[in-house]
């Protein structure tokens, strides 16, 4: 999986807030908010192929969670993110 190009993570107004590259691409109805641990994910993978488990290992890492509940996490966002069709 990877991060399409062209999306940024932007903080506005203290909200964590992914959109396309340059304010002429923005859709105000399309914005997609992540709450800071995705953010986390968000810019460590940034640029990156990853995998569900690769998400799950960064979230074990930095908050001490185990695999099962990172995993099954990991995957609901990644299904998010290409949902959001932000990640392919």
């Amino acid at each position: 999986m990877k991060i399409k190009e062209g999306f940024v993570l932007r903080e506005m107004c203290g909200e964590n807030i992914v959109a396309a590259e340059g304010l002429h691409n923005i859709n105000f109805n399309k914005l997609i908010s992540l709450n800071s641990t995705a953010a986390f994910l968000w810019k460590q993978l940034v640029g990156k192929d990853f995998t569900v488990e690769d998400m799950a290992t960064l979230l074990v890492e930095e908050y001490g969670i185990d695999m099962e509940l990172a995993l099954k996490d990991s995957k609901a966002l990644c299904q998010a993110w290409t949902d959001a069709e932000v990640a392919e």
